[in-house]
């Protein structure tokens, strides 16, 4: 097992950065890439950004390229997510997830871990 706990999460006003972290521990010599979604209120669970374990590789929602930035700190088993530019759009509780694949990282349904999630919420 995977445990995952994100953290760094808040209140911030548009235009404003915040960075999340999420700590993986457990078994994570299993974990081949990481991932970030955020879902909103009434929304669908969405895909914000996800990495190689190794960090050699990104991806980005399109709406997030230019703003947001995934990293990992290997040595701490914790990857991040900085945040810019922040819009009140982006309000919405931010989930990390492993998964134990490099494929289809944009679904959900593509990680086998989940973390229980932070709150974002970005005032105009």
């Amino acid at each position: 097992q995977v445990q995952l706990v994100e953290s760094g999460g808040g209140l911030v006003q548009a235009g404003g950065s915040l960075r999340l972290s999420c700590a993986a521990s457990g078994r994570t010599f299993n974990i081949d890439a990481m991932g970030w979604f955020r879902q909103a209120p009434g929304k669908e669970r969405e895909f914000v950004a996800a990495i190689s374990w190794s960090g050699g590789n990104t991806f980005y929602a399109d709406s997030m390229k230019g703003r947001f930035t995934i990293s990992t700190d290997n040595a701490k088993n914790t990857v991040y997510l900085q945040m810019n530019s922040l819009k009140p759009d982006d309000t919405a509780v931010y989930y990390c997830a492993a998964s134990r694949s490099t494929l289809r990282l944009t679904y959900p349904t593509s990680y086998a871990y989940w973390g229980r999630g932070t709150q974002v919420t970005v005032s105009s």
